[in-house]
């Protein structure tokens, strides 16, 4: 049965995933759901670059330096990626001026990385890029994030000089 074993979004060891299907859906960035795995994306990242487990407070911290409140329209889009109960990953686009959107927040939770879902993820935010008459995307992330930047690599990206200040 495809349910989170763990008391945290995210700990989805013993998600079986067929054949039930992962569904991908546009939520408000405030919805509960976001919020969720949101909070799992940035214990994520923010254990990487720390080099240990970030705690609640930095968690905290980062959530509320870095809301994604602007992923809503007409600014943006949030999508959240589930099987039944268990949320499995989320992405973000920002609608930029000059026809450019801008991925933020692309995620997959480690139990379900391996089976296309970050591929799905990129593949729904480009339809709906296109079908909010944007014509580039951008991407920003970070070193330490290989998975991410193996995907775009492999969706046929290409790095280009840094256009912010992050790290």
């Amino acid at each position: 049965m495809p349910y989170a074993l763990g008391k945290n979004v995210g700990e989805t060891e013993g998600v079986h995933f067929s054949p039930e299907p992962v569904l991908i859906e546009v939520v408000a960035p405030d919805a509960s759901a976001a919020s969720q795995i949101l909070r799992s994306y940035i214990e994520d990242v923010a254990s990487r670059y720390y080099g240990r487990q970030a705690t609640d407070e930095e968690i905290d911290a980062s959530l509320r330096e870095d809301p994604s409140i602007d992923l809503a329209l007409p600014s943006g889009v949030f999508l959240v990626a589930r099987q039944r109960d268990a949320l499995l990953g989320c992405a973000g686009l920002r609608i930029l001026p000059e026809r450019i959107g801008e991925v933020k927040r692309l995620f997959v939770t480690p139990a379900a990385r391996g089976i296309g879902l970050g591929a799905r993820l990129m593949g729904e935010l480009e339809r709906l890029a296109r079908g909010h008459g944007l014509s580039a995307l951008r991407l920003d992330t970070r070193h330490d994030l290989v998975e991410s930047r193996r995907l775009y690599a492999t969706l046929g990206y290409e790095e280009v000089p840094a256009f912010n200040d992050g790290p």
